[in-house]
């Protein structure tokens, strides 16, 4: 029993790797270059140790922490996403906060689907602009292949997570060693980056910058993008395998490729105009930019299977209309398809790509999505651990405070953000908000549904 348990660990491992860390796995592509955009951030090697660190310290504290360590615990009978907190939550409220909870749930999973629709435009955009560092004659090409490569993903869904995993995992197991690789070979020129990892560097860059750091807050949470997924895709692979491949295979060569992008801006501040592609040698750029668009590909796998499981939730609660549900596993109960929704997201994020053209217009429409979800679901961890886990008052409140702050400095910095594309997930969000609220259907709203 035990060697079989190993056996299928060692299977659901990579299949998550490729599938649940496709999105923060390719976060590297643009975060960087974002937090120096538009923000009067110079590129002093100060400011890039300031900035490294603070990508440093929110990897630890909210995916490492937060949502690895404690959000994983919080199951219900398996399944994971905002809508299983909310039911969790519920079940145990008192009657007055009950609704409460219902309609924070409902939001947070609301403005999830905006980041179903914006993570698959934005990542592949940014993997396959990396033809304009090659050439600028390949420009005109970025458009037309992202829109083809984002169709061959949707069309993959119907053969099911297990299979789409399989085929993913070991391009992602490669894309994390090309991440390393690369980081690694600036930090050997220019080990004095490393003093990041003191989060004085944050501090100082914090206190120095005022205004300048908190809006630089707003696209430093782009590399935290993906970890709600993480959560809601608990469902397709368990916590075990999703925590194994955080710590083991990509929480290092993030880190280390951030890091090298730093040390490549500290001896090349002009290369903060494609840091990630600049990383690489001429020779490696063409290689690079498949690899990257393939990575990107599976970036998007994880919110599309987190809004499969999410929908399924809504169903089960009585939120969302009944509608086709295949199961494609007889193994995992927790891998479905869910023919409406595939379509309807494709339709969406080639509406999206079309509408906003690069990485850069959608990079302001991509924060608040992200950080409204996470504010929400700490407000309903601290319900669960204090209802259902049955912690302190003073533990609940000092780990929910902890968390909370976090994400509302994050959620503020992206507010700002408004309106330069950060109305796309707001609307997105309030029409599903308003269409589950109206919709509910009677009974199943115990949240005990199976």
């Amino acid at each position: 029993m035990q060697d079989h348990n190993k056996q299928a660990m060692a299977g659901l491992t990579p299949a998550a790797l490729g599938v649940v860390y496709g999105d923060i796995g390719t976060s590297p592509l643009y975060t960087l270059r974002e937090c120096f955009t538009g923000h009067g951030i110079a590129t002093t090697p100060e400011n890039i140790l300031g900035i490294l660190s603070l990508i440093f310290w929110s990897l630890i504290f909210v995916v490492s922490l937060k949502y690895v360590a404690f959000i994983l615990r919080a199951d219900n009978r398996g399944e994971g996403g905002i809508m299983s907190l909310m039911a969790l939550a519920r079940h145990y409220s008192s009657h007055a906060a009950r609704w409460k909870v219902v309609m924070l749930g409902l939001f947070g999973a609301a403005l999830f689907y905006g980041d179903a629709i914006i993570t698959p435009a934005i990542s592949v955009l940014s993997a396959t602009e990396g033809l304009e560092v090659i050439t600028p004659e390949l420009k005109m090409w970025v458009l037309p292949m992202s829109i083809g490569v984002l169709m061959g993903l949707f069309m993959l869904q119907r053969f099911g997570t297990a299979s789409v995993g399989a085929l993913f995992g070991p391009v992602m197991l490669t894309w994390f060693t090309i991440l390393a690789l690369l980081g690694l070979l600036h930090i050997a020129q220019n080990p004095a980056v490393l003093a990041a990892l003191n989060p004085y560097c944050a501090i100082n860059f914090v206190h120095h910058h005022g205004l300048g750091a908190f809006l630089t807050m707003g696209s430093v949470v782009l590399a935290l993008t993906g970890a709600e997924a993480l959560y809601a895709d608990m469902g397709h692979f368990g916590k075990k395998p999703i925590r194994l491949a955080w710590f083991s295979l990509v929480l290092k060569p993030l880190v280390l490729n951030y890091f090298g992008q730093g040390a490549l801006l500290i001896a090349r501040p002009e290369a903060i105009k494609n840091p990630f592609f600049l990383l690489a040698p001429d020779w490696a750029l063409f290689p690079l930019v498949i690899v990257a668009t393939l990575a990107t590909v599976i970036a998007s796998q994880a919110v599309i299977s987190g809004a499969y499981s999410l929908t399924r939730r809504a169903i089960q609660l009585g939120y969302c209309p009944r509608m086709a549900i295949l199961h494609t596993s007889e193994k995992e109960i927790g891998q479905i398809y869910m023919p409406f929704i595939n379509w309807g997201l494709l339709v969406a994020v080639l509406v999206v790509v079309v509408l906003f053209k690069s990485s850069d217009a959608l990079a302001s429409a991509y924060g608040i999505a992200v950080t409204g979800t996470m504010l929400i679901t700490t407000v309903l961890f601290y319900v669960v651990a204090r209802a259902n886990w049955h912690w302190s008052m003073p533990m609940a409140l000092g780990v929910a405070t902890l968390f909370g702050l976090i994400d509302m400095v994050f959620f503020s910095a992206n507010v700002l953000k408004l309106f330069s594309g950060g109305w796309l997930p707001l609307v997105i969000g309030l029409g599903i908000f308003v269409l589950m609220t109206t919709g509910k259907r009677p009974g199943s709203a115990d949240g005990t549904a199976a």
